[in-house]
C-alpha cells in the first residue's frame, strides 16, 4: 500500500513542477464543467422560446350563417392568432405558403379551408359535420421542432374548439334562459295543461260512452227523419182540412153572431115583459093588503095571480130555449172544428203545431161563450124557480082563508116581498144581460174570429213552409250520414287517443315524481355568460408541485451533470496513463491503487468544477447545493473507479468498454425521457446501468431530498464502486497478463500508443 502512495505523490508532484502538465491537468478538470455548462444552458427554455418559430396560416374561409346571423370563424382565427406570441406567425396565402415550407422558411404551415365556418354552422342541424384544418410540417428541419409545431397547431384547434364551444353555448344558454323566464311565466299554463290531462284521462272512457251513444242516437234520429219523411204528405193534407175548418168555423161564427143579433131584442123584451109583470103582481098584492079582503073572492084572486106566474113563467121559458138553443148552436160548431181536424194521421212538425195552436184557441173562444150562456141559463132557471115559489105559496092563499084567516095577511105580506124580489132580480139579470152577458158574448165571438184569422195565417205559413221542411229534412239526413261517418273514424281512433293520453298522463305523472319543474326553471335561469365562460373551459387544472423546479434547464441539470463527470473520466484515460511502466518493483495491485488515487483526485477536482458552477455560473436551481455537491463526489469516486478498473485491467479495450458504457446509459437511463417510453431493450437494462441510480440521486437536492430515495441511490452506488474496487485489486495480475500480450500485439502494428 506505500508503494501505491508512493505512485500517487510522484504523479502530484510531476504536475506541479510540470507546468505543461498542469495546464493539460487544468484543462481536463475544466472541461467536462463546459460540456455539462453549456447543454444545461442551451436546454434552458426550449419551449420558451417557440416564439421564433415560423409558421404560416393560410385563411381560405368563406364564412357562413346561423340563424341569419353571420359568422367568420377563420377571420375571428386570425385575429386571435395576431394577438398570439406562442409562434411566430405568417399570414399568407396557400401557394407562398407551401413554397416557403418546403425550403425551411416555415416549420409548418397550417391551412383554414374555405368550409370551416360551413361545417361549424351544421351544429345545429340534425347532422352536425367536424370541421378539419389542413396541417402541413417539413419534419426534414429538425427533430424536435415538428413537435413544438404539432403542439401549436394543437393550440389553434384547442382554442377554436374552446371558442366556438364557449360561443354555442353562450348562444344555447341564452335560450335556456329565456325559455326559463318563458317556463316560469306560464307556469300556471302548464299546471293547467298537467290539470287536463289528468281531466281528459278520467274523462276518456264517459267520452267514448258519449260517442257510442251519439252513434246510436243518429241511427235513432235518422230512423225519427224517415218517418217524418213519410209523414209529410199527410202534414199537407192535415194543413189543407186545417184551413178548410178554419174557413167553415169562421162561417159559423158569423151565423152565431147574427143569429145573436136578431135574438138579443127579443130576449131583451122578454125579460122586460116578465119584469113588468113581476112587479104587476107586486103592486095587486100591496093593494090587496091595502084593501079589505073579501075572503069570498080569494080563489078568483089565486086564479089571477096563477094566471099571472103562469105568463112569466112561460116567458122566462122562452128565454132559456132561446139561450139553450144558442149554446147547443156553439157546441154543435166545437163538436164540428174537433171532428174535422181528428183525421187518422195527425199532422206533424210545425204544421201540426200551427193547426194544434189555432184549434185551442177556437175551443177556448166557444168554451167561454157556453159559459155565459150556461150563467145565464142558470139565472133563470133561479128566476123560474123563484116564480114557481111565488106561484106554489100563491096556492096556499086559499088554503090559508080556510084554514087559518088570521095569517093571511102574513103570507100575502110574503107573496108581495117575494114578487118584489123576483122583480128586483129580473131586473137585475136584465141589467146584467145587457151590461155583461151579450158584450161578453159578441166580444168572444169577435176575439174567436181573430183568433180563427190568425189560425188561418198560421196554416197558410205552415203549408208554404213544407216545402222547406223537406229540404231540410233531406239536408239533416245527408248530414247525420256524414256524422255518422265521422263518429264511426273517432271511434276508431279512439283507442290510439286512449293509449296517447294514457301514456302522457304516466309521462306527466313519472316527471313530478322525479323532477320539479320550479328545479327545471331554476336551472334554466342561468346567467348565460358565466355559462359561457364554464363551457369554454369547463375544467380548470390547478397545478400542484411536489418538487416544483422553474425550468427545463434545471430540470436536465442532473443527467448533464452526471453525464460530465462520466465524460471527464472518459477524458483523463484517453489523455493519462492508466499504468505505472518501468517499474518491475510493483506488483499489480500496488500499481492499480496508486494510478487509481490520481485518477479520483482529478475526478473529484472536475466535479467540484461542474456542481459548483451549475449552482454559481449557470444558476441552475439547486434546492439542496450542498448535498448537490456531495452527492456529486459521490458519483464521481463511483465513476471512476468503473472507469479506471476496466482501463486499467483491460486497457484499450477497457476503453471501448467505457465508451460503449456512456452511448448505452445516455440512451438507457432516463436521463432525458421517462424509462416507461424507451423501448423494451434499454427498459430491460436500465436497473444494472450506474448512470440510473447516479441521475436519481442528483435530482435529489435539485427538486427537494428524499431521503429513503437517496439512501437507496447512495447504496446501489456504493454496491456497484465496491464491486469495481475489489475487482481491480483482486484481478489486476491476472487478467493484465493477458491484456500486456494482447497491448504488446498491438503496438507492433503502430496504430496505438
Amino acid at each position: 500500500m506505500k508503494n501505491g502512495w508512493n505512485i500517487y505523490a510522484n504523479d502530484m508532484k510531476n504536475i506541479i513542477r510540470n507546468w505543461v502538465a498542469a495546464i493539460l491537468i487544468g484543462g481536463l478538470i475544466l472541461l467536462p464543467s463546459l460540456y455539462a455548462w453549456f447543454n444545461i444552458v442551451a436546454s434552458w427554455d426550449p419551449y420558451g422560446q417557440t416564439d421564433q418559430i415560423p409558421i404560416g396560416v393560410v385563411n381560405e374561409d368563406t364564412g357562413s350563417k346561423i340563424r341569419g346571423k353571420k359568422i367568420h370563424v377563420g377571420d375571428n382565427l386570425v385575429d386571435t392568432l395576431k394577438n398570439n406570441d406562442s409562434m411566430d406567425w405568417h399570414f399568407t396565402n396557400r401557394d407562398e405558403a407551401m413554397d416557403k415550407l418546403k425550403y425551411g422558411d416555415y416549420f409548418a404551415v397550417i391551412v383554414i379551408p374555405e368550409n370551416f365556418s360551413d361545417k361549424l354552422a351544421t351544429v345545429i342541424t340534425d347532422n352536425p359535420e367536424k370541421s378539419e384544418m389542413e396541417y402541413y410540417v417539413n419534419e426534414k428541419i429538425n427533430a424536435i421542432s415538428p413537435k413544438i409545431t404539432d403542439k401549436g397547431a394543437s393550440t389553434i384547434v384547442e382554442q377554436t374548439s374552446s371558442n366556438f364551444i364557449s360561443t354555442v353555448n353562450g348562444v344555447i344558454f341564452d335560450m335556456f334562459d329565456k325559455i326559463g323566464v318563458e317556463l316560469n311565466e306560464n307556469l300556471p299554463d302548464i299546471k293547467k295543461f298537467e290539470d287536463y290531462i289528468f281531466t281528459m284521462e278520467e274523462k276518456l272512457p264517459e267520452v267514448h260512452d258519449l260517442v257510442s251513444n251519439g252513434l246510436q242516437d243518429t241511427k235513432n234520429a235518422q230512423s225519427i227523419i224517415n218517418e217524418a219523411q213519410k209523414m209529410i204528405p199527410e202534414a199537407e193534407r192535415a194543413t189543407s182540412n186545417g184551413l178548410s175548418t178554419v174557413g167553415d168555423t169562421a162561417s159559423l161564427l158569423s151565423k152565431a153572431k147574427n143569429r145573436l143579433n136578431e135574438m138579443a131584442p127579443k130576449i131583451e123584451e122578454d125579460l122586460k115583459k116578465a119584469q113588468s109583470t113581476a112587479k104587476d103582481i107586486n103592486k095587486l098584492l100591496q093593494d090587496v093588503q091595502n084593501q079589505n079582503i073579501d075572503f069570498s073572492s080569494g080563489k078568483q084572486l089565486q086564479n089571477e095571480i096563477n094566471n099571472s106566474l103562469d105568463n112569466a113563467i112561460s116567458q122566462i121559458g122562452s128565454i132559456q130555449s132561446e139561450l139553450k138553443k144558442l149554446k147547443d148552436m156553439n157546441q154543435d160548431q166545437q163538436n164540428s172544428g174537433n171532428g174535422q181536424n181528428g183525421s187518422d194521421s195527425p199532422p206533424s212538425g210545425n204544421e201540426q203545431g200551427g193547426s194544434e195552436n189555432s184549434s185551442d184557441q177556437g175551443d177556448n173562444a166557444q168554451n167561454g161563450q157556453n159559459q155565459v150562456l150556461e150563467e145565464a141559463i142558470r139565472r133563470l132557471e133561479t128566476l123560474g124557480g123563484a116564480l114557481q115559489e111565488v106561484q106554489k105559496n100563491g096556492g096556499k092563499i086559499t088554503s090559508f082563508i080556510e084554514d087559518k084567516q088570521q095569517q093571511v095577511d102574513s103570507v100575502i105580506t110574503n107573496l108581495e116581498e117575494l114578487s118584489g124580489n123576483t122583480a128586483n132580480k129580473i131586473g137585475d139579470f136584465l141589467k146584467d144581460y145587457k151590461e155583461t152577458i151579450e158584450p161578453r158574448v159578441k166580444q168572444e165571438i169577435s176575439q174567436a174570429q181573430e183568433t180563427l184569422t190568425g189560425a188561418k195565417g198560421i196554416l197558410s205559413e205552415v203549408q208554404s213552409t213544407i216545402p222547406e221542411v223537406k229540404s231540410i229534412l233531406a239536408n239533416t239526413e245527408n248530414h247525420i250520414g256524414k256524422g255518422q261517418n265521422v263518429i264511426n273514424t273517432i271511434l276508431g281512433e279512439f283507442p290510439y287517443v286512449n293509449d296517447k293520453v294514457n301514456e302522457l298522463a304516466d309521462r306527466i305523472r313519472d316527471i313530478q315524481g322525479d323532477t320539479d319543474i320550479n328545479e327545471i326553471i331554476k336551472l334554466l335561469q342561468n346567467n348565460p355568460e358565466a355559462e359561457r365562460g364554464f363551457f369554454s373551459e369547463p375544467v380548470k387544472l390547478n397545478k400542484n408541485e411536489f418538487f416544483p423546479i422553474p425550468n427545463y434547464g434545471s430540470g436536465m441539470t442532473p443527467f448533464y451533470s452526471v453525464l460530465a463527470i462520466w465524460v471527464g473520466g472518459l477524458l483523463l484515460i484517453s489523455l493519462l496513463a492508466a499504468d505505472v511502466h518501468h517499474r518491475e518493483d510493483l506488483t499489480g495491485r500496488e500499481r492499480y491503487l496508486g494510478k487509481l488515487l490520481t485518477f479520483v483526485t482529478i475526478g473529484l477536482l472536475q466535479t467540484v468544477i461542474v456542481t459548483l458552477g451549475d449552482i454559481f455560473i449557470v444558476d441552475a436551481y439547486i434546492a439542496r447545493p450542498g448535498w448537490f455537491v456531495v452527492f456529486g463526489l459521490l458519483i464521481s469516486l463511483v465513476f471512476m473507479l468503473i472507469i479506471y478498473t476496466l482501463v486499467s485491467l483491460f486497457g484499450d479495450v477497457g476503453k471501448a468498454m467505457v465508451i460503449v458504457l456512456l452511448v448505452l446509459q445516455i440512451a438507457g437511463a432516463g436521463g432525458t425521457y421517462p424509462v416507461v417510453l424507451l423501448p423494451e431493450f434499454f427498459q430491460a437494462i436500465n436497473p444494472f446501468l450506474p448512470f440510473t441510480y447516479a441521475i436519481d440521486l442528483m435530482r435529489e437536492p435539485v427538486g427537494g431530498i428524499i431521503w429513503e430515495a437517496a439512501i437507496y441511490d447512495m447504496a446501489i452506488l456504493g454496491l456497484i464502486g465496491l464491486g469495481f474496487l475489489l475487482f481491480g485489486v483482486l484481478f489486476k495480475n491476472a487478467v493484465n497478463k493477458h491484456t500486456d500480450r494482447l497491448m504488446k500485439k498491438s503496438k507492433e502494428a503502430g496504430l496505438f500508443h
